[in-house]
């Protein structure tokens, strides 16, 4: 690979991001903690949507202290509806070992901080280049796609193996003086400028140093092989509420998806069976009535979806259960799909 112009490009990469960078609330930092709470919120979810998120956590948990012996409940809640919960389960065991391990202190070199629960290659990369300055590659999708533009690298993205690559090309291209400028400036071209469609070559301030755009054929690149099919999963989910207009909730598991979070009871649904037998079976409950009021909609997780039906139906509990009152309902941490049902049915 050849990288004759490598100091051309740094500079105007560097230069076009300190002069056009969007105004983020964890661009007014180099606190290495909460650049950390910003990586990991950034993951797989947009910048608008996070940004409301961040400022509210960092509200609540301003200090690695005070977030590493938080109530997980507390924790769940405040991450409620952005998703992916076994992020912020992750971020809270690593900011643990930091505190623990390290006086408090995020480690500010790849060995000890990839050592933490949830930090790979790119997060350590993130941390270590825009809150302690250190040249070390940080490679997302969006790095990926900008530098297989500029550098006409046709591997498939998709392969483990192909993220070395980038991340040798980082290696060598990264401008040492300016590390965090240089990363978020890739990071910035692939969300603003070279985006996955519809590239606006024209507005590149790197366009002169890109091979695609001069064989002409940045539209095709990266090349991504497809996913594997998703998975499609059916459930009924019952508000089961009894006369005291209390519902019947329940807690997920404490491992896989969503968990500890808190649901309506959820039944798969199976040809041939009935749901609200299972219902009244499993968790001991007599079906006095149903509203018929079903809402249908799905929900989708990145390798699954749930196709949900739900509705109320009053019931008499045959033994104790956990039934809340919708002001206690309000206080629990619910997946987005719960929360959806709860909002349509209040």
């Amino acid at each position: 690979m050849n990288y004759e112009y490598k100091e051309e490009f740094r500079k105007e990469l560097v230069d076009w991001f300190d002069r056009e960078k969007r105004d983020l609330p964890w661009r007014q930092t180099t606190d290495p903690y909460k650049i950390w709470v910003s990586e990991v919120m950034l993951q797989q979810t947009r910048v608008e949507t996070v940004i409301p998120y961040y400022k509210r956590f960092l509200e609540k948990f301003p200090t690695p202290e005070i977030f590493a012996y938080a109530p997980q409940e507390d924790i769940l809640k405040t991450w409620e509806g952005l998703g992916y919960y076994s992020r912020v389960r992750n971020l809270q065991a690593g900011v643990k070992e930091v505190v623990e391990t390290y006086g408090g202190i995020v480690p500010d070199n790849r060995v000890d901080i990839s050592k933490l629960k949830g930090v790979g290659p790119y997060t350590a990369g993130a941390v270590l280049s825009i809150a302690y300055g250190k040249p070390e590659h940080a490679v997302d999708g969006n790095v990926m796609r900008v530098l297989s533009r500029v550098l006409h690298i046709y591997d498939d993205i998709a392969l483990p193996k192909t993220k070395k690559i980038f991340e040798e090309a980082v290696m060598e291209l990264i401008d040492p003086h300016h590390a965090s400028s240089f990363n978020q400036g890739l990071m910035e071209l692939g969300a603003l400028i070279c985006t996955p469609t519809s590239p606006k070559c024209l507005l590149c301030p790197v366009r002169e140093y890109c091979r695609a755009f001069e064989a002409g054929d940045a539209a095709q690149l990266p090349v991504k092989t497809k996913k594997i099919k998703m998975k499609n999963l059916f459930y009924k989910v019952y508000l089961a509420r009894d006369k005291e207009g209390r519902y019947l909730m329940e807690k997920r598991g404490d491992s896989g998806l969503l968990a500890n979070m808190w649901q309506f009871p959820m039944v798969e649904m199976k040809e041939g069976e009935s749901p609200l037998e299972k219902l009244s079976t499993r968790y001991e409950l007599e079906v006095a009535s149903s509203s018929n009021a079903v809402i249908s909609f799905k929900h989708i997780f990145s390798h699954l979806t749930w196709h949900i039906e739900a509705e109320v139906v009053e019931v008499d509990a045959k033994s104790a259960k956990k039934f809340f009152l919708p002001a206690q309902i309000e206080e629990l941490p619910m997946p987005v799909p719960m929360l959806k049902i709860w909002r349509e049915i209040k």
